[in-house]
């Protein structure tokens, strides 16, 4: 038995090559936190969605395939420090869910479960973008 599993076994743990084997906890990043779209107040919802940069990380996400995009797939004018704080407000808001593959955390939106809990906001959303490009052309005509 080496010093370390004889450690582990006095702490508790187990000394089977299981328990040495590496795990996503046992990554260099802690695994994210998801929050369920029926804790998440509709405050909350809003707030992320009111944001231009998380409108437009939702918008690109909505027509990826699910687990398709990596975080640092999107082009958005922000550090990655902040890109990372807008991934975290759009999981706690259900909006979110993301994996580790690697290197790389890849995302999925959420539509389904979040629809469930707030029906037509996302497609409000996911809709904008047209609608403000067309209003600005007829305001203009």
């Amino acid at each position: 038995m080496t010093a370390q599993s004889r450690e582990s076994t006095a702490r508790g743990g187990r000394s089977t090559a299981e328990s040495r084997q590496p795990t996503a906890a046992a990554s260099h990043r802690t695994p994210p936190v998801h929050t369920p779209p029926g804790d998440v107040p509709l405050e909350a919802a809003l707030l992320a969605l009111a944001d231009p940069v998380r409108q437009t990380l939702v918008r690109e996400l909505a027509g990826a395939a699910d687990w398709e995009r990596a975080c640092g797939s999107f082009d958005v004018p922000v550090t990655k420090a902040t890109l990372s704080r807008h991934f975290a407000v759009l999981r706690e808001a259900g909006l979110l869910e993301q994996r580790d593959a690697g290197p790389k955390r890849l995302n999925r939106l959420r539509r389904a479960e979040f629809d469930e809990c707030f029906p037509g906001l996302l497609a409000l959303v996911l809709r904008t973008e047209g609608t403000e490009n067309t209003e600005g052309t007829e305001n203009k005509a």
